[in-house]
């Protein structure tokens, strides 16, 4: 086949196809041909074109390239590497031509020392820049050929201006193609007109005069200022824009502090007025703790040439990129909502800071499940606000590990398009290309706006003493708006008077507390919109009716156990299958797994849909839920499963359960965010296993601990932590229900502790039954889940309700009754059973299934039976230092549920670890709690 490789192919029509080969193998060399292979391979040990010519320096100017004489044209088999060479050359630029691009406004790093980047890499001189060669994919209109130096010219033009982009490493050529047919015909002139123009000027000059505006009537409050990244404000009308003009209904912004009451104003329309009594600490709020102005969220709906969409901007705290996959959630919620199966309707869009985007891990996690089942939303929008410093840190051997900040996102092969922030026009054109990108290929796209912070981290800091060179440039540095407003002038687009115009129309109606161009509708009608009313300002109450016919039970448990014909179980599943129809049926007592899957049928037969997340949650960690049914002859997805939740009858609400990536942080965020998005829900994760939960800690104390009192964001959503002391460890025993309880105030979530299937029954129910949306944190069991006795009868999930605290179960004489032991979780059963095996009557065991809000009342009615009762032991298996005993002892309630009965303790010693890891001390352990109990020998 080798003699099929001559020039001819490398000429002309072909060379596009022989560049696509090259490109496959580079990427892959067994991807290509044999004989391709061979041959490319040998190219690698070739010397240069015209190697037998003397090696003048290469012509680098492109003034000095001008001025050489007229193309000739090269042709002969002898030319076959030198325009190997040429496609070489045009391949290393889009790889690595964002090496020499003009990003930095600060113009302070040297440009760095790239061989491949010089024609001398390839043999080429100065004799050989008016020689023509094919293009090959880079087209050169209306011809598909140039001389060499027009095409150095046109590629440095076009990879080393204003924009550096990195997309080579993206596996798909199509989408290759597709960027290198929007960026590469452009060379710097985007083609906007003067109205384009002019309105990139006038978006610059907003978020600078806001900027000062606010610097001067504020002096050394925090704002965390956008100056130096205007062009932030640029890129998000851009983007508005362009969404509106794709069909999008809703944009869900997500950003930490770094210019967030800029894109209020300038971008969501927020009345300046409202910023102000903000600042003066005039706003008033009926939220219990309220947040700084810097955190809170917005939204509005805003007026575009293509129609009104939108905008919300999330509350966020100051845990940096945290708030991404709560965008993201909520984001899926809303498509899900309107049946966007393609994410054209609702748009996640993000802004980053450049040391966090890199810094902070949760980044990563959400990349990894961004293409997944379950949380792809057909792509988030990325913007990185490039400052070029973290806090204080600029120095590039403490920055980060990588070239740039963004190169995580090319994980997920995502196109990323460095920006120098002084081109508005470059911000704007990049801004557009990724938004296309985005709605073509269903991808993440990433802008990556190089520009600086004019001020320190914050308002009060001085940064000339960490950064005293950057920031001398920084004071010398005009600004992106009056850079723009010259070169406007310039080129005749506005007269020398209309910047400072702009400037005193702006400040203008920031004296009068409104914005000089508003284009927030108001009342403007959502189809889409969801009413919360009904959930606000609810009386807390456990009182529900969570009951469901014995009949219809019966009839969602039959449709449970059906299994399509064929279908082949796993044996232990067939038997767990074949238990559930006899419940089903009365035969036999529910166990947890069925109660919990029939809390689920009954929500969605009546409306309510339900999604489950968690690792391994469709089958279960502890072998229980089998939400998800494997056939066993079969490996495909689309057919190898079947879910009964999702047939149980026509017109019912949907089911999803996804087993999550390997990640609690940025899951959790996510299902945060979907579950203060759709109030109509289920939305339950779970911990693999509750310490676990560890790993998400953020999310429970910043989000939703606290979301309620800091923003007044209801939410419902569920979190199982399964928990008990098995002999597993330190790090899969307790879920930390210390760390639950300590957040616990204000009413602000329930803490459970269900024992029974009834309970985790009639508990799921009561989470959406009750016109109440607050989270609920499930501290699940593991043993218990096939335990003889944690079972309950048909009749108990028709006829029961929850119950926060369950009584004595055996037939004691009250009268009889000496002491009373109050506990949680699986240890009941073990003081019960010890207890039996003792034959103590005088000891009356009770269960506290809601430790918050506790439940005072219901505590003290069940003590009350008991009038020669003088001691309450608390019983736990964690030790004294952890679990709930300290949250306990503190309650101001506990006393009053008490009375005048003395409390003491049995528990575990204190220790540094949640658990032991030997078995044999495990056991040790746990049998002298359970005895002491009993034995009422307190600590």
């Amino acid at each position: 086949m080798m003699h099929m490789l001559s020039h001819s192919y490398l000429f002309g029509g072909n060379a596009p196809f022989v560049e696509e080969l090259y490109e496959s193998y580079l990427a892959n060399p067994g991807s290509v041909p044999d004989a391709w292979r061979t041959y490319f391979e040998s190219l690698q040990h070739l010397p240069g074109a015209a190697s037998d010519v003397a090696h003048a320096p290469v012509v680098a100017s492109f003034a000095e390239m001008a001025k050489r004489g007229p193309v000739r044209t090269v042709a002969g088999t002898g030319d076959d590497k030198r325009q190997v060479g040429v496609l070489q050359m045009i391949n290393a630029y889009r790889f690595l031509g964002n090496r020499w691009a003009q990003l930095d406004p600060l113009k302070r790093a040297e440009r760095p020392d790239i061989s491949e980047l010089e024609p001398s890499h390839y043999g080429f001189t100065e004799a050989d820049l008016n020689d023509s060669f094919s293009t090959g994919s880079f087209k050169f209109p209306p011809e598909d050929r140039a001389s060499l130096r027009e095409i150095l010219e046109a590629v440095r033009q076009v990879y080393c201006g204003s924009i550096g982009a990195e997309y080579m490493y993206m596996a798909d050529i199509a989408q290759k193609r597709w960027i290198q047919s929007r960026l590469e015909p452009m060379r710097g002139n985007y083609g906007y007109s003067a109205d384009d123009r002019k309105r990139f000027l006038e978006r610059a000059t907003a978020a600078e005069t806001l900027e000062r505006y606010l610097h001067t009537k504020y002096v050394g409050q925090k704002r965390f200022s956008l100056e130096g990244g205007e062009s932030t404000i640029v890129a998000m009308d851009e983007l508005v824009r362009v969404a509106a003009g794709q069909g999008a209904q809703e944009i869900v912004i997500g950003m930490a502090h770094r210019g967030r009451l800029n894109v209020l104003v300038n971008t969501l329309g927020k009345a300046p007025s409202m910023l102000f009594s903000e600042f003066e600490g005039k706003a008033a709020s009926d939220l219990s703790a309220g947040d700084v102005k810097y955190h809170m969220g917005f939204s509005s709906d805003v007026n575009t040439p293509a129609g009104p969409v939108h905008l919300t901007l999330a509350f966020n705290p100051s845990h940096l990129e945290i708030v991404n996959p709560v965008v993201v959630g909520s984001v899926y919620a809303r498509q899900r909502r309107r049946g966007d199966k393609t994410g054209t309707q609702v748009i996640p869009v993000l802004l980053h800071g450049d040391a966090a985007v890199a810094g902070q891990g949760v980044n990563q996690e959400m990349l990894n499940f961004s293409q997944t089942r379950g949380y792809g939303v057909g792509g988030t929008v990325h913007i990185i606000v490039n400052n070029q410093i973290g806090f204080t840190t600029s120095d590039p051997r403490d920055y980060r590990s990588s070239l740039y900040c963004t190169d995580i996102f090319k994980m997920v092969e995502a196109p990323i398009f460095h920006v120098n922030g002084d081109d508005p026009e470059a911000v704007a054109f990049v801004t557009k290309m990724a938004m296309e990108f985005r709605a073509e290929f269903k991808k993440d796209v990433v802008i990556d706006i190089i520009c600086y912070r004019k001020l320190g981290h914050n308002e009060q800091d001085e940064p000339m003493v960490t950064q005293p060179l950057m920031y001398k440039k920084i004071a010398a540095h005009p600004g992106t708006r009056k850079l723009y407003a010259d070169r406007l002038i310039s080129a005749g687009v506005i007269d020398a008077t209309a910047p400072e115009q702009m400037i005193a129309d702006y400040r203008a109606a920031l004296d009068e507390g409104r914005l000089a161009s508003n284009p927030v509708l108001t009342n403007h009608q959502r189809r889409f919109a969801v009413d919360w009313t009904p959930f606000l300002k609810q009386p807390y109450t456990d009182e529900c009716d969570t009951r469901v016919p014995r009949e219809e039970l019966a009839r969602l448990g039959e449709r449970l156990t059906s299994i399509p014909d064929g279908f082949s179980l796993h044996s232990r599943v067939q038997k767990i299958i074949d238990d559930r129809r006899g419940m089903a049926a009365g035969s036999q007592a529910v166990d947890w797994g069925m109660g919990e899957n029939l809390a689920y049928a009954t929500l969605l037969v009546e409306g309510y849909g339900v999604r489950v997340s968690g690792e391994d949650c469709g089958r279960g960690t502890f072998f229980h839920r089998h939400a998800v049914l494997h056939d066993q002859k079969r490996e495909r997805w689309d057919s190898g499963n079947y879910m009964p939740l999702q047939y149980l009858q026509p017109n019912q609400a949907p089911f999803v359960v996804i087993d999550s990536v390997l990640s609690e942080e940025a899951v959790l965020a996510f299902e945060y965010g979907y579950a203060t998005t759709e109030p109509n829900e289920l939305v339950v994760w779970e911990a693999q296993f509750g310490d676990f939960a560890n790993g998400a800690q953020v999310v429970f104390d910043q989000f939703i601990a606290s979301g309620e009192a800091k923003w007044g964001r209801l939410c419902g959503l569920t979190m199982m932590l399964p928990h008990g002391y098995e002999g597993q460890g330190p790090e899969h025993s307790s879920a930390r229900i210390e760390r639950y309880m300590q957040l616990s105030a204000e009413n602000n979530w329930q803490v459970t502790i269900p024992t029974t299937p009834a309970q985790i029954f009639h508990l799921l129910r009561r989470q959406m039954l009750r016109k109440v949306r607050k989270p609920l944190v499930i501290i699940t069991p593991k043993s218990l889940l096939r335990h003889k006795d944690a079972v309950s009868s048909l009749d108990e999930l028709a006829n029961g309700r929850f119950q926060p605290v369950i009584p004595e179960v055996d037939a004691l004489d009250d009268a009889s009754v000496e002491r009373v032991i109050l506990c949680s979780g699986k240890i009941y059963y073990e003081l019960l059973a010890h207890r039996r095996a003792q034959d103590v009557k005088n000891l009356a065991i009770l269960r506290l299934e809601q430790p918050y809000p506790f439940p005072a009342d219901e505590l003290a009615t069940q003590l009350a039976r008991y009038p020669k009762a003088t001691v309450v032991t608390w019983v736990q298996e964690e030790p004294r230092n952890q679990g709930m005993w300290y949250w306990l002892i503190s309650r101001a309630f506990l006393g009053k549920a008490l009375g005048g009965l003395k409390l003491e303790l049995v528990s575990r010693p204190a220790s540094a670890s949640p658990a032991v890891g030997y078995a044999a001390k495990h056991n040790a352990q746990q049998k002298a709690v359970i005895e002491a109990a009993i034995e009422g020998v307190g600590r």
